[in-house]
């Protein structure tokens, strides 16, 4: 049974970073999904693939995880790029694009 630690990505709908501070523990599933043959839902028999543990800090989910014998892998979150924009750039004088209006 092997884990996965990684802290999730914002919410491409959403402008905000609110749900991006935890940290996640995942469990990969030991069984391939596969179709129901009568409703063809997908689905397993896997009930670890549906435990999805939260936690404030990275280092108590490795603690967790470590305490529990459980194998894991850390993905480490990329760091935050912030590309400053004004809305006075579209209007600058030797812009690079040419003005559409």
């Amino acid at each position: 049974m092997r884990a996965r630690i990684f802290q999730p990505p914002k919410n491409a709908m959403q402008s905000g970073w609110a749900a991006t501070h935890e940290w996640v523990l995942e469990f990969e599933p030991s069984s391939p999904r596969r179709p129901d043959p009568l409703m063809g839902w997908i689905g397993s028999a896997d009930t670890q693939a549906q435990v999805r543990l939260s936690f404030p800090t990275r280092e108590e989910a490795v603690a967790y995880a470590e305490r529990n014998g459980v194998a894991y892998d850390l993905e480490l979150p990329h760091p935050r790029r912030v590309r400053p924009k004004a809305y006075a750039d579209n209007f600058r004088y030797g812009r690079i694009e040419n003005w559409t209006h």
